[in-house]
């Protein structure tokens, strides 16, 4: 179980495990506050670097809160969606045929039968997602698995609500976002990079950084901007 800090109106999740450096987050949705410390860490120290930290984490609940009140997306006709940082307008028709997707010019077509409801349309465009990431992820594996001279055993594409994309380099898998289809196809290819590079460098440390730098010289840019979207904001200054 999590200990809990209240620094001003501030709650905060305090997570210790076995790592070496402290990290901070605000998760997604509204904005909650996790810091995953060192277990050698007091809680004392712990409470100084929140209070540190209180202005990066109310700018980014704030920014949190405001997307959180917007209206979600019901998945009805002209709504707004983005494919490879790309923004279509849904077209939703109905139809006595079995359900599809297609992209068009400007356009993001979404057939269902009539009386279709939301959860299911949902369940629909999440697999498109799906099958969009991989057919583009599939060749940059080929890619930077071949350049950096890594094998991934298995690669999967799910939804996950606080990171976009991870590695157990013991079993030698990687996770990524299927969120990463709607972004522009760099932070794909810089997320794929990082978590290939953990087979090589399993912790966050000079090595696993020098690797990503040697072939992604803008790679921290990229990161900033990436983690500007509505997932986890992590605190750019922790390693």
């Amino acid at each position: 179980m999590p200990e809990i800090l209240h620094i001003s109106e501030i709650t905060i999740d305090v997570i210790k495990k076995n790592i070496k450096n402290i990290h901070l987050a605000v998760l997604a949705p509204q904005g909650k506050v996790r810091i995953t410390a060192p277990l050698r860490m007091s809680l004392d120290a712990i409470r100084r670097y929140a209070i540190s930290k209180l202005p990066w984490i109310r700018r980014h609940q704030k920014a949190m809160q405001s997307r959180a009140r917007e209206t979600p997306c019901e998945h009805h006709d002209r709504e707004g969606y983005y494919v490879w940082g790309k923004r279509y307008s849904l077209a939703l028709v109905e139809q006595e045929a079995p359900a599809s997707i297609e992209l068009g010019h400007s356009e993001l077509l979404l057939r269902v039968r009539p009386g279709t409801d939301v959860p299911y349309r949902q369940a629909l465009l999440a697999s498109w997602y799906r099958q969009q990431l991989r057919l583009v992820v599939e060749p940059l594996l080929i890619k930077w698995s071949a350049i950096l001279g890594v094998r991934v055993k298995r690669l999967f594409v799910q939804q996950m609500k606080t990171k976009w994309g991870s590695c157990n380099p013991r079993a030698a898998t990687i996770r990524l976002n299927t969120e990463l289809a709607k972004k522009s196809p760099e932070y794909l290819e810089y997320v794929l990079l990082h978590e290939l590079a953990h087979l090589l460098e399993p912790r966050h440390n000079k090595r696993f950084y020098s690797i990503i730098e040697q072939h992604l010289p803008e790679w921290s840019h990229v990161r900033d901007q990436l983690n500007k979207s509505h997932l986890a904001e992590v605190d750019p200054d922790v390693p």
